[in-house]
């Protein structure tokens, strides 16, 4: 039984430079998306009871709240179910916030990036640092208690002062969530093509790492994944479903779903997504194997590891005996550590696997 589903929502006010999502100013097709996005919900999904839906993007925030409203009426939602919509700052305001609270989304993911306004305009972001402070607000005051931004370090002439900045200012938010990414330069993207100058060397980036880390700890939010950081009870139950290796659905353009012992990624074309969202750009059927090497990969992103005994028991293997050299290679280059039947990365290990 699948429990998870994501949506994408590919429409942007404008796209940012370091993006390559399939998303653009494409508004105008909002009608004929829709209606494709509810054939392909309608066709593949098994009315499962869900326990997390994510509606991304994009800037899912554009769509009207009656936009969302027929998205998520055409699923059935357990109790207390984690329902999460993006936002960007510049495309709420209270009364927007509120309709959508009121349509039971429960959970926001907040697009700030950094507050500092000369790298946002440097990165094409529309908002500036006062409109999402508004945006903040009104989420709040229109109920929203689970709430979670973005941020990215190793901008174009972004310094270690202007992550402590970011992560001091962040803190003030009173928020529950905070998820983290070293900017990563895409080929597709604006940046891919048209390489920024004065970008942070790698020595940098671990140093804006490590603080956002400790200063994070420090603070009371559990890093329970590499780029994730929450407050007690607040981690993200959908996006913890892809680090736990679980099934879910995907839905709407270039949207990836695993269902099964198949991975698969919709149609990446707008206008051949429009016209058949059935047909699928990819369709992978994993072995067994294949299937532990993903687990053990992305079991490897969470602070809590590899649990050796459920991993054997899933896949009727010795994890030590099969992994042997592995395991002791990478231990005695402090990458790993293994106690209390459980294997994970060291922070010199998290470093090299980002950077």
């Amino acid at each position: 039984m699948i429990s998870h589903a994501y949506i994408h929502i590919p429409f942007c006010i404008r796209k940012c430079r370091y993006c390559d999502f399939v998303s653009g100013e494409n508004i105008c097709y909002k009608s004929e998306y829709l209606n494709a996005l509810t054939e392909q919900i309608k066709k593949q999904y098994k009315k499962e009871k869900l326990k997390t839906l994510y509606i991304g993007g994009g800037t899912p925030s554009l769509l009207e709240p009656r936009d969302i409203k027929k998205i998520l009426s055409l699923f059935n939602m357990r109790e207390k179910a984690e329902i999460t919509l993006e936002v960007n700052p510049e495309t709420v305001d209270f009364t927007k916030c509120k309709e959508f609270y009121d349509l039971g989304i429960n959970r926001i993911s907040l697009g700030v990036q950094t507050f500092n306004e000369k790298i946002l305009n440097e990165i094409g972001r529309v908002h500036n640092e006062k409109i999402i402070y508004k945006a903040l607000n009104d989420l709040k005051n229109a109920g929203f208690q689970n709430i979670s931004i973005d941020l990215i370090y190793g901008l174009t002439n972004q310094n270690l002062s202007d992550v402590k900045s970011d992560i001091k200012k962040a803190l003030e938010l009173d928020i529950t969530h905070i998820s983290t990414y070293g900017l990563k330069i895409e080929k597709n993207s604006y940046f891919g093509k048209n390489p920024p100058d004065n970008l942070p060397d790698d020595t940098m980036q671990e140093k804006m790492f490590l603080y956002i880390c400790n200063t994070l700890a420090e603070k009371g939010f559990e890093h329970y994944e590499i780029s994730n950081f929450a407050k007690k009870g607040f981690a993200s139950h959908h996006n913890l479903c892809y680090w736990q290796n679980k099934n879910y659905y995907g839905f709407g353009v270039n949207a990836s779903g695993y269902i099964g012992d198949i991975r698969y990624k919709n149609q990446s074309d707008f206008k051949k997504y429009i016209l058949n969202p059935l047909d699928r750009e990819e369709e992978t059927v994993l072995t067994a194997q294949q299937k532990l090497e993903e687990e053990i990969i992305l079991a490897l992103r969470l602070n809590n590891g590899i649990n050796i005994e459920k991993i054997n028991k899933k896949y009727n293997i010795n994890f030590e005996q099969q992994y042997s050299k592995i395991i002791n290679k990478f231990k005695k280059l402090k990458l790993l550590t293994m106690e209390n039947n459980t294997i994970k990365l060291t922070k010199k290990g998290i470093l090299l696997s980002l950077f």
